[in-house]
């Protein structure tokens, strides 16, 4: 297809006054000879978008390039049909507004992006969405607790078909354990009965729900729209097509033989809160040891939790468990004495109106303080605390100890996932499934399977409800998104999908072991088998292809080449370096826009390259760059770590690890190490990007031209 391009300069909010339009658009004239080039006032109002809609019906045009400001602002407006390929030109934000007005260098840099923006239409195409066959609307819901239960009444109301299995042979989960629940309704200071009950009447009586207990899940193939699940139970094996899963495995208890040094196991009166809740249940409160109602009970908070050598985390439900426990107490043992031993009592919201009932009662005491031992004599328990409020150590003796321990994820590998890495979703350290926990907690690492409830994170019955209606919520945006072949987040809405050359693959296995998101199986031979729904868009796969195999029609190694060739390189005369810099989309693109928001200076020698994550920089790109004559590199992505993260989860690590590479790209061109440098920022680094690329060309002027420059 013969390519028509229409390129749209915009003279508003201050570009025209501060850059001569018009002789960018000459200058775009002169060299590339487009169908139409034109200057507008506004490029954003209704004449404008009417003038631009009247060249593409009468030039026919193909591709419409506007200049002005960020891609980020205006998505909408500025999408004229599927059949016209939009392209982004940011000359406000990262050119007019962080630049002083008539600087040469900065014409140049406009001139650059346009050049740039041209180049990259040539090597994009409309996207041919990948629809799966015998796409599915059905919703697949692991695990029959609380969560699982309100996660399927949900979908269900909202006119999805859901299956939901359970393990066990009638569906409630530790729910149906309770004796009480925490209060849930005003005025909030007493125990009320569990809901459990009422949410498996409501289960059983909500159409377009399939229950199936005392299952065992087999393995799960496919991708969304797409998965294939195999149930065994009693009645048989059943083969479940499901547009989308929700893993909702629940929780268990910290193991208590870890915790011998508060006693249990040494003690038979030392018992966990879990085994407390049963005996309370039971209406008999009693001493195992002897049989008969202890006198005293002490309660420990964090047994296990919060502590570097076992649970470094707080479980969420251990201090409501333990107060609601010490009402039991009252209520079945009047005249019996509790002790509450704390590090910190965490109660918020309404639960705060439930603690103070609590501390109203004269035979239940409180005090912060460290366990220091607990030991047995005379036939009670004598437990001693250190760092009391009572600013001395003191000891308690007492005929029972309720140690209050945390909770662990029950683990995702019962989903038997016939993916190559793995049968369970990707784990953190502490063994929750690994998401984006900021931006989008319920997507893990494997496309259309979202974690809710305590499997994800530590939580007690409301928040696993909450959290059961945003998996569900998510599941059939995967589900939908998946019919209109598109990408879910953080790309949602691409249509493109990663096309692969497999006539120059080596098997390498690079793109199936560095793929985040298990978006590529393999055949026996070790060829990579791609799974187009499971594919998050970000191009890791891209950027870890050392033979070019892998494109997107919109992102291909080609392609931003030639982008980095378009840029004119002065020569090493003028004092004036090119610095290529590869920013992220996600975090580091849009704190540089609110950066020339601010009107910060940045310098104009930089060129910027958006990029899907800078795990999809291929090393290509970085020879490229160096031999065209670029005199430096700069990546900036997202933070990596326990206090941020990359949006598609390891890219920025990747980046980290595959630096050895660029290091020998530049050993062996001969450059020094400093050429090329990788920065993590935040989206709130607004204030820090300028001085990073500020700081950048600072060294890069120290180091000198780069002895490719012009050759």
């Amino acid at each position: 297809m013969i390519k028509k391009t229409g390129i749209y300069i915009c003279k508003g909010c201050e570009i025209g006054k501060n850059l001569n339009t018009g002789s960018l658009a000459d200058g775009i004239i002169n060299e590339y000879q487009p169908a139409i080039c034109k200057t507008h006032r506004s490029l954003c109002s209704s004449e404008a978008i009417d003038m631009i809609m009247n060249d593409i019906e009468k030039e026919s045009l193909t591709d419409v390039i506007i200049a002005a400001c960020s891609p980020r602002v205006y998505r909408e407006r500025f999408e004229f049909s599927k059949e016209v390929n939009t392209e982004r030109v940011n000359i406000r934000e990262q050119v007019s507004w962080c630049n002083d007005p008539g600087e040469e260098d900065a014409q140049m840099l406009a001139l650059d992006y346009i050049k740039m923006g041209i180049v990259k239409t040539r090597y994009t195409s409309a996207p041919n969405p990948y629809i799966p066959e015998n796409l599915s609307s059905e919703i697949l819901v692991v695990g029959g607790g609380i969560t699982g239960i309100t996660a399927a009444i949900e979908g269900a109301k909202a006119g999805y078909p859901v299956t939901l299995i359970e393990k066990k042979p009638v569906p409630g989960g530790w729910a149906r354990e309770l004796y009480r629940q925490l209060p849930s309704k005003p005025p909030y200071n007493k125990a009320s009965e569990p809901e459990i009950g009422s949410l498996i009447e409501e289960l059983h009586n909500t159409p377009g729900i399939t229950i199936i207990v005392s299952a065992n899940l087999k393995s799960i193939s496919g991708q969304p729209g797409a998965f294939n699940a195999t149930v065994e139970s009693p009645h048989g094996v059943r083969k479940i097509r499901a547009g989308s899963i929700i893993a909702a495995q629940g929780w268990k208890p910290y193991p208590p033989e870890r915790l011998s040094a508060f006693g249990y196991g040494l003690f038979p009166d030392v018992l966990t809160n879990v085994e407390f809740e049963q005996m309370a249940a039971s209406q008999k409160i009693i001493c195992p040891s002897t049989g008969k109602p202890p006198s005293s009970i002490l309660f420990i908070q964090c047994a296990g939790s919060r502590d570097e050598h076992h649970l470094p985390y707080c479980s969420n439900f251990c201090c409501g468990t333990t107060l609601k426990q010490a009402t039991y107490i009252r209520e079945q043992l009047k005249k019996t004495s509790v002790f509450i031993i704390y590090k910190d009592l965490r109660m918020p919201g309404h639960y705060e109106l439930f603690y103070n009932e609590v501390q109203k009662d004269d035979h239940t005491f409180f005090t912060k303080g460290e366990i220091k031992k607990i030991s047995g004599e005379d036939g009670h328990l004598l437990v001693e605390v250190a760092h009391s409020l009572f600013n001395e150590d003191i000891s308690i003796p007492v005929d029972m100890v309720v140690l209050a321990t945390g909770m662990v994820p029950a683990g995702t590998d019962s989903l038997n996932l016939d993916y190559r890495l793995g049968k369970g979703l990707p784990e953190l350290k502490y063994d929750f499934p690994d998401s984006h926990f900021i931006c989008f907690p319920y997507e893990t690492r494997r496309t259309g399977i979202y974690s809710a409830g305590a499997v994800r994170a530590p939580m007690d019955i409301p928040s696993a409800k909450e959290d059961a209606m945003g998996a569900m919520l998510k599941a059939i945006q995967c589900i939908e998104a998946t019919k209109r072949g598109e990408a879910v987040h953080p790309r949602s809405g691409d249509r493109n999908y990663p096309e692969l050359y497999f006539d120059r693959c080596t098997d390498c296995k690079r793109c199936t072991e560095e793929c985040p998101f298990g978006a590529y199986d393999e055949d026996e031979k070790g060829t990579p088998l791609p799974n187009p729904s499971r594919c998050r868009r970000c191009g890791i796969c891209l950027g870890s292809c050392p033979e070019r195999v892998i494109s997107f029609p919109d992102y291909s190694i080609t392609g931003i080449s030639q982008m980095i060739r378009a840029v004119h390189i002065p020569d090493e005369f003028t004092g004036k370096p090119r610095i290529l810099a590869f920013v992220c989309e996600n975090d580091a693109y849009p704190a540089l826009d609110m950066a020339g928001f601010q009107r910060k200076f940045i310098s104009p020698y930089i060129r910027v390259i958006p990029v899907r994550c800078i795990g999809s920089v291929n090393s290509v790109w970085i020879s490229d760059a160096l031999s065209h004559g670029f005199d430096g590199i700069l990546m900036l992505g997202c933070k990596p770590g326990d206090d941020y993260q990359c949006h598609y989860m390891q890219g920025s690590e990747l980046t980290g690890t595959r630096s050895e590479n660029y290091r020998e790209t530049l050993k062996t061109m001969m450059l020094e190490p400093e050429r090329v440098h990788t920065e993590y920022v935040e989206i709130t680094d607004f204030d820090k990007i300028p001085e990073i690329i500020n700081g950048y060309v600072d060294t890069i002027k120290n180091i000198g031209p780069n002895p490719f420059k012009n050759m």
